[in-house]
C-alpha cells in the first residue's frame, strides 16, 4: 500500500470510528424498547428528519450510479430521473408526511410501515400486515445489494483488492454497526453522512470543472458527442460483444444518438412517483418530534436534494470531459467508478479519502435503512403475530416471546437477509442503478398507490388495499421480465409508471365494487385528517 493509498485508508478508516461511535453512543438508548429500536421514539428533529431521510433514501447510487449514467450515455436519463426525484421529493414531504405522522399515532401507534396498514384497515387476520412485511423483505434484500455492490467497487478500486473480499468485509461493517445501534443511531449517523455526501459532491464537481478547463471546455466536449447533452436524445456507445466500448486512435467510440421520447421521459420522470411508498422515507415521516416541524423539513430535504442531484449529474459530463478513454471506464457498469477516479486525479490523498467517505457514507446511510426495515418487517409482523414462531422461540431459550425477543428475532433476520444480499451482489458485473431501479419500483408501485389511498380517501376499502398492494407488486415483476424483454418498443418504459397506474386503478374498482369502511375506521380517518398530534 503506497503512501497515497494509505492516507486514504486513514482518511476513511477515521469516518468509520466516528459512526461506529454513534452506534455505540446511541446503543443504550436504541435497546430500552421496540419503538425505541424500530423508530426512535418518535424523537427526530427537522434537520435529522429531513437529512437521514434523504441519505438513507439516495445511497451510493447518488455517488456511483447517475454520475455513471450520465458519463456512459449522456445526460437524457440521468437528468430525467434527477427531475423527477426532485419533484417527488418536495411532493411527499408537502402532502404524505403530517398526514402520515398522525395516521401512524392514530391507528394504534403504529411503528412500521405493514403495522401502519394493518391498523388502519383494523384487520383481523394479518393479510396486509404479512404480504407488507414480504414485499419489504423482498425489494429490500435487492437494495441491500445493490449497497454491497457499492462497497465492493469502491474498496477495490481504490485498495486492488478482489471485489469479492471486499463486498464481505463491507457487508459485515454494515451489518455490525445497524445490529448495534437500531433506527435512532442509523437517523443521527445518516445526518452527518448526509453532509458528507454533498459535500463531497460539491468538491469534485467544482474542481472537476476547473481542471477540465472550466464550464466552456467541460460543455464543448459532451456536444462533440452525438446526443450526449440533449434532454431529448441518448448518446450511444458503440460497444463490442462483451459490452466494452470501442476505441479507435484513443477515441471513444459512439454511434448516431437514439431518440428520448415524450413517453420515456415521463416513464423516467416517473421515478418520482416512487417517494410515496419508499419505507425508509415514510418511517421518518411517522418518527418526527412535532408535526409542525414538517415544513422546515421539506425546505431542508428538498434543497439537499437539488443540490446533490445536479451535482451528480454533471460530475458524469465532467468525467466524460477528464476520462474520455479510460480501461475502468469502458463498460456501462464500470462507468461508475468516475466519481472514484475522479476523486483519486484531482485531490490531495487525504481529502481524496474524506470525498471517498462520501460514497462510503451513502451506502451506509442506505444500507443501515434497508437492513433495518426488512428485518423490522419479519419480528415485528410477522414472527410477533404468530403464536407458533413465539411458542418455538420460548422452548429454545426458556424465555417468554416478549418485546426483547423481538428484538432479537430481527437481529437474526438482518444477518440472514444481509447473506442474500451478498449472493445478489456477487457478479461484480453488477449494474447499481439497474439493481436500484428494479427495488425503487417495486416500492413505489406496491406501497405508493395505497399509501396515498389510505391517506386521503376515506371509501378505500380492505380488499382494495390487498388488490391494489398485489397488483402493483405483481405488474412490475410483469412487466420487467416478461413484457420488456418480450415485445420492447412501447413496453420498454420504465415499469414503476404502469404498475403505479395499475395499482391505482385496481384500488379504486375493487373498493367501490366492495363493501364500505366500518364507521370506526371512518372515524379514525376524520381524526387523521383534522386532528392535532404534537407527540
Amino acid at each position: 500500500m503506497d503512501s497515497s493509498t494509505l492516507q486514504i485508508f486513514l482518511a476513511m478508516a477515521g469516518y468509520m470510528l466516528i459512526v461506529i461511535g454513534i452506534g455505540v453512543f446511541y446503543a443504550k438508548r436504541s435497546n430500552k424498547s421496540s419503538e425505541d429500536y424500530f423508530i426512535g421514539g418518535r424523537t427526530l428533529g427537522p434537520w435529522v428528519a429531513a437529512m437521514s431521510a434523504e441519505a438513507s433514501d439516495m445511497s451510493g447510487w447518488l455517488l456511483m450510479g447517475l454520475p455513471g449514467v450520465a458519463y456512459w450515455c449522456g445526460i437524457a436519463d440521468a437528468a430525467w430521473t434527477a427531475i423527477g426525484l426532485a419533484i417527488g421529493t418536495y411532493v411527499n414531504w408537502l402532502i404524505v408526511a403530517k398526514r402520515l405522522r398522525k395516521y401512524s399515532t392514530v391507528a394504534g401507534n403504529a411503528i412500521t410501515i405493514p403495522e401502519f396498514f394493518s391498523n388502519r384497515f383494523k384487520e383481523k387476520k394479518n393479510i396486509i400486515m404479512t404480504l407488507s412485511a414480504i414485499f419489504i423483505l423482498i425489494f429490500f434484500t435487492v437494495y441491500a445489494s445493490s449497497c454491497f455492490v457499492t462497497c465492493g467497487k469502491l474498496f477495490s478500486t481504490l485498495f486492488g483488492y478482489s471485489y469479492h473480499s471486499m463486498l464481505i468485509v463491507g457487508a459485515i461493517f454494515v451489518v455490525v454497526y445497524t445490529f448495534l445501534g437500531g433506527f435512532l443511531a442509523e437517523s443521527v449517523s445518516d445526518f452527518m453522512q448526509a453532509v458528507v455526501m454533498v459535500v463531497a459532491l460539491v468538491t469534485v464537481l467544482v474542481t472537476g470543472t476547473i481542471h477540465a478547463g472550466g464550464l466552456d471546455a467541460v460543455i464543448a466536449n459532451a456536444q462533440a458527442i452525438p446526443g450526449y447533452l440533449s434532454l431529448t436524445s441518448m448518446a450511444s456507445p458503440i460497444t463490442n460483444a462483451d459490452g466494452v466500448q470501442q476505441v479507435v486512435d484513443g477515441v471513444a467510440q459512439f454511434g448516431e444518438a437514439s431518440d428520448y421520447s415524450l413517453l420515456t421521459i415521463l416513464s423516467t420522470m416517473s421515478w418520482g412517483l416512487g417517494y410515496f411508498g419508499i419505507p425508509q422515507v415514510l418511517l421518518r415521516f411517522m418518527a418526527i418530534r412535532k408535526t409542525s416541524e414538517l415544513k422546515k423539513s421539506r425546505r431542508i430535504a428538498t434543497v439537499w436534494v437539488v443540490i446533490s442531484l445536479f451535482a451528480a449529474v454533471c460530475i458524469g459530463v465532467i468525467g466524460r470531459a477528464i476520462f474520455p478513454v479510460k480501461e475502468n471506464l469502458l463498460t456501462s457498469g464500470g462507468a461508475e467508478n468516475v466519481f472514484i477516479n475522479l476523486s483519486e486525479f484531482l485531490l490531495p490523498a487525504l481529502l481524496a479519502g474524506v470525498v471517498m467517505a462520501g460514497v462510503l457514507a451513502a451506502t451506509i446511510s442506505s444500507s443501515d435503512s434497508y437492513l433495518l426495515i426488512a428485518s423490522s418487517a419479519f419480528a415485528k409482523n410477522i414472527y410477533e403475530k404468530s403464536p407458533k414462531a413465539a411458542k418455538f422461540y420460548t422452548s429454545l431459550t426458556k424465555k417468554d416471546a416478549d418485546d426483547k425477543a423481538v428484538m432479537w428475532v430481527s437481529r437474526v433476520a438482518l444477518l440472514i437477509i444481509s447473506i442474500i444480499g451478498i449472493a445478489i451482489a456477487w457478479d461484480e458485473d453488477s449494474v447499481i442503478f439497474d439493481i436500484v431501479s428494479f427495488a425503487w419500483s417495486g416500492f413505489g408501485a406496491t406501497f405508493g398507490p395505497i399509501m396515498l389511498f389510505s391517506l386521503f380517501w376515506k371509501r378505500t376499502s380492505y380488499p382494495g388495499a390487498i388488490a391494489g398492494m398485489v397488483s402493483g407488486a405483481g405488474m412490475v415483476f410483469f412487466w420487467k421480465l416478461f413484457l420488456k424483454p418480450t415485445f420492447g418498443g412501447i413496453f420498454s418504459i420504465y415499469e414503476l409508471m404502469p404498475a403505479f397506474i395499475f395499482s391505482a386503478i385496481v384500488i379504486v374498482v375493487v373498493s367501490l365494487l366492495t363493501k364500505k369502511p366500518s364507521a370506526e375506521i371512518e372515524d379514525e380517518f376524520e381524526m387523521a385528517k383534522s386532528g392535532t398530534i404534537e407527540e
